[in-house]
């Protein structure tokens, strides 16, 4: 899916859920997901072989090189340039690793060097380094679970505000894999049919996968290339609160908000909207949504999950809403948070059920949540060519 699809599909409230085939669910009552069908990595990487990649580093890959054609990005440009690659993950390669485990039950021992070999987490960095041929590059891979990709737009933020490069690649990527689905499953957070964020009725997750790759670069350089630009990149916040493995803790979610706000150099009440992290598990949506009014008061801007339409892609996860917050802002239109019936009195959030929008967007904030307090805040704003 290239941008062209992800935008319809957002508009559209899309939302492709059935039952997991990655790998055998029996055992499990339920085993929905969002997994990705019809993908063609010979489509998108062209100086790999994909055979030799997991399916996440594929994922990455392709979405790597969607992002560098949608920038009007040339060899020679990369080549000659200082690049920076940053991709966050929760589970790296684990579907390979899965293989390996069923591999050895199946065969007593007999483990596949090919297999092992693409299991290494730093290939889903290393290997959109490869795709494109790149020598003067950082490929850094970050395992902060579902804020990951927000982490690796901040840092690519960081290196480009500090002149460290000329371009960054950031994003996320995550295959569905049965070891993160058995465990959001023991947990009982498992959805058993839908995804539901902030409804009343919420049940749990699907777990997702993909990739979403973004190029940063600073606005001289996208103005003297004639690159399109979607979006501008204001500021982010980051923290780690450490206070449970797997509760949010309210007071840090807030403080990371507070934190992209002022780096982004603006006040609350400038957000027009707010991709939240909205799993639709009872503790995130509640605890997020209190921290949303700690930050904006009683009337705090609309408040959309795409986890609804897209799954849980775990380090995917905030860099898909992250483009889907630009596409929003360069499009002017709010995607909707789908499969919602009541909302959550707890939660009290207007948040655009059922159906998009349109709306003058200016300024969207984009929220990633992790395991062990690691909160992730990204605050885009539209960008007008006059007006720069």
């Amino acid at each position: 899916m290239g941008i062209t699809e992800f935008l319809a599909g957002l508009r559209a409230g899309r939302s492709e859920v059935r039952p997991i085939s990655a790998f055998d669910t029996a055992g499990f009552e339920y085993a929905n997901g969002c997994e990705v069908t019809g993908f063609e990595p010979k489509r998108w990487i062209e100086r790999l072989d994909p055979e030799h990649l997991g399916r996440a580093a594929q994922f990455t890959v392709a979405a790597a090189r969607m992002a560098a054609t949608d920038a009007g990005l040339r060899q020679d440009t990369l080549a000659r340039g200082r690049v920076l690659i940053a991709v966050g993950t929760t589970d790296g390669e684990t579907r390979d690793l899965d293989l390996l485990v069923e591999q050895d039950a199946a065969e007593q021992g007999a483990m596949d060097p090919v297999i092992a070999r693409r299991a290494s987490a730093s290939r889903l960095a290393t290997s959109v380094a490869r795709e494109f041929a790149l020598t003067d590059v950082e490929a850094v891979t970050i395992p902060t679970a579902c804020a990951a990709g927000n982490y690796a737009i901040g840092y690519g933020l960081d290196a480009i505000r500090s002149g460290e490069v000329d371009l960054a690649f950031c994003g996320g990527g995550d295959a569905i894999c049965r070891k993160t689905f058995a465990g959001f499953y023991r947990l009982g957070t498992i959805a058993p049919e839908q995804c539901q964020p902030f409804d009343l009725n919420r049940k749990g997750i699907l777990t997702g996968e993909g990739a979403g790759v973004l190029v940063l670069e600073s606005l001289d350089s996208a103005l003297a290339r004639g690159a399109r630009i979607h979006a501008e990149i204001l500021g982010y916040g980051l923290n780690c609160d450490a206070y449970h493995q797997v509760a949010p803790l309210g007071e840090s979610v807030a403080d990371c908000m507070r934190l992209a706000v002022a780096d982004a150099g603006i006040e609350p009440r400038d957000v027009d909207l707010i991709s939240a992290h909205g799993t639709g598990t009872k503790a995130n949506d509640s605890t997020e949504a209190k921290a949303i009014h700690a930050v904006f008061g009683d009337r705090p801007p609309r408040t959309v999950s795409m986890k609804s339409m897209l799954g849980h892609t775990m380090g995917a996860a905030s860099a898909l809403a992250a483009i889907g917050c630009a596409m929003a802002l360069e499009h002017g239109f709010i995607p909707p948070t789908v499969n919602h019936v009541e909302t959550d009195p707890e939660c009290d959030l207007d948040c655009v059920p059922n159906e998009s929008v349109a709306a003058d967007l200016r300024i969207v904030q984009n929220n990633g949540l992790a395991f062990g307090g690691n909160n992730a805040v990204v605050i885009l704003g539209r960008y007008d060519r006059g007006a720069a």
